[in-house]
C-alpha cells in the first residue's frame, strides 16, 4: 500500500459523513479510482465485474473474481473480500445483492457509482434489476469524485513526482523530434526513460503525430517519420502511483512558419493568463474565459477548442482525464490542493498548422505551482 492506514481511515470517514449528510445509508462503488483512493485496492481487474460496498458506519466489503483474491488482500485495507464464481450464466449482481442482504441493506437508501468504466451499460442493468424492490437506489457517481478533488499532502508528493517524470519525457520529446526520426522510436525512448524513473504506464495512450497527423489530438494507430520542415504534436503524461501530470507541446523542424511562431506566442501568453486565474475562490469557468479572451485577442479564436483542460489525480485506463472539465461557465469553485492540467490547443484546418502548450499545476494560496514545465520558447530542431 502506498499510503498509511490512518489516511485511508480519514478518507473513509469523510465519505461516511457525506453519506449521512446526504441521507444515504451506503454506497456501491464501481470506479477503480475510488477503490484505490479509499482502500489502496490496486488492480486492472475492473474490466470484469467487481463492486465495493461501504455504509455510513464504515462497514466495507469487496466482491471480485478469484483472480483478484490475493491481490486485493495485498494491496488494500479491505478485510471482507468475497468472490463471485466464474461460470456460464453467472450473475454477480445477484451475488452482490445477497452480500448486501447480510449487511442489512434491504429497504435502505443506497447510492450507486454509475459513472465507472468497468460498470458497462449491460452490467449497470444487471445491478439495477438485481436491486429492484430490494433497496432504494440513486446515482452517487460524484460522491467519491468530489472527495478526491482536493489532494492531501501525501497525494501531492505523488503528483509532484509524476511531474518530474513527465519532464523527463518532455526533454526526450524535444530532443528526438528531428528530421528523419520515426515517431515510434520517440515514443519508445520516452516510455523507457519514464518507466526507468519508476513511473507507471499512463492511463491514456499518447497522441503523437507529424505533418497532417499533428492536427490529430487523439491517439491513432500508424506512426510516421518527421520531415525536414515539419510539426510534431506531443501530448503525454507522467504517472506515479497512478497520480498523473499531463503535458503538451509542439516541436517544429526546419524553418518555422512565422504564423506558427505567432501561434506559439499566443499559446504561451494565454496559458500564463489561465494560470493567473488558477487560484482559490475563482471558478473553473473563469479559467476558460481567460482562455477565450487570450486567443480572441491574439486572433486565433477560430482555431481554439471549446475546453482547455481538466482536473487530474488518480487515473486508470482508458483515460487520465478527470472532472471537472474546464469549459464555459463551469461553476465549480477552485480550492487549494486541487490539481489541473491546463492546455492551449490551436488546430487551424485552413492553414494546416497546429500549436499547443499545456502544464499540470497544483492550486496554492497564491500563484499556482506547476509540477512540470512547458518550454517558454518554440522548440525548433
Amino acid at each position: 500500500m502506498h499510503f498509511k492506514k490512518h489516511e485511508f481511515r480519514t478518507r473513509q470517514k469523510r465519505l461516511q459523513d457525506k453519506l449521512k449528510n446526504s441521507g444515504l445509508d451506503a454506497i456501491l462503488i464501481f470506479r477503480q479510482e475510488s477503490m484505490f483512493y479509499l482502500t489502496g485496492y490496486d488492480t486492472s481487474g475492473y474490466t470484469m465485474f467487481q463492486g465495493m460496498f461501504m455504509d455510513s458506519d464504515g462497514k466495507l466489503f469487496l466482491l471480485t473474481r478469484s483472480a483478484d483474491r490475493i491481490q486485493s488482500r495485498i494491496t488494500s485495507v479491505i478485510e471482507d473480500i468475497r468472490i463471485w464464481e466464474d461460470r456460464d450464466g453467472a450473475n454477480p449482481a445477484v451475488d452482490l445483492r445477497e452480500v448486501m442482504r447480510e449487511y442489512g441493506c434491504q429497504g435502505k437508501k443506497i447510492a450507486i457509482e454509475y459513472h465507472a468504466y468497468g460498470l458497462t451499460g449491460q452490467r449497470s442493468r444487471m445491478v439495477d434489476v438485481a436491486l429492484e424492490g430490494f433497496c432504494v437506489t440513486s446515482d452517487g457517481s460524484d460522491l467519491v469524485r468530489e472527495l478526491r478533488l482536493v489532494k492531501s499532502e501525501s497525494e501531492l508528493v505523488y503528483v509532484r513526482k509524476a511531474g518530474e517524470i513527465s519532464d523527463i519525457g518532455w526533454a526526450i520529446a524535444n530532443r528526438d523530434s528531428v528530421p528523419g526520426m520515426f515517431l515510434g522510436e520517440v515514443y519508445g525512448n520516452m516510455m523507457q526513460a519514464m518507466l526507468a524513473a519508476d513511473g507507471d504506464p499512463s492511463a491514456s495512450r499518447w497522441p503523437m503525430g507529424a505533418g497532417e497527423d499533428a492536427l490529430m489530438i487523439r491517439y491513432h494507430t500508424g506512426k510516421n517519420n518527421v520531415a525536414e520542415n515539419d510539426q510534431v504534436q506531443h501530448e503525454f503524461a507522467g504517472a506515479y502511483r497512478h497520480y498523473h501530470a499531463a503535458a503538451m507541446s509542439v516541436v517544429v523542424t526546419g524553418k518555422p512558419d512565422p504564423v506558427q511562431q505567432s501561434m506559439f506566442d499566443a499559446c504561451r501568453d494565454t496559458l500564463d493568463s489561465c494560470k493567473e486565474v488558477l487560484k482559490p475562490g475563482n471558478t473553473v469557468g473563469d479559467i476558460y474565459k481567460a482562455h477565450v479572451d487570450g486567443f480572441n485577442k491574439a486572433g486565433y479564436g477560430h482555431a481554439a477548442l471549446k475546453a482547455c483542460g481538466y482536473s487530474m489525480g488518480i487515473s486508470y485506463p482508458p483515460t487520465w482525464m478527470d472532472w471537472p472539465m474546464i469549459w464555459k461557465d463551469h461553476p465549480d469553485v477552485i480550492e487549494k490542493g486541487m490539481v489541473f492540467f491546463i492546455h492551449m490547443i490551436l488546430l487551424d484546418d485552413k492553414t494546416g498548422l497546429t500549436m499547443s502548450l499545456g502544464e499540470t499545476s497544483i492550486v496554492s494560496d497564491g500563484e499556482c505551482e506547476p509540477v512540470n514545465h512547458a518550454p517558454r520558447e518554440l522548440v525548433v530542431n
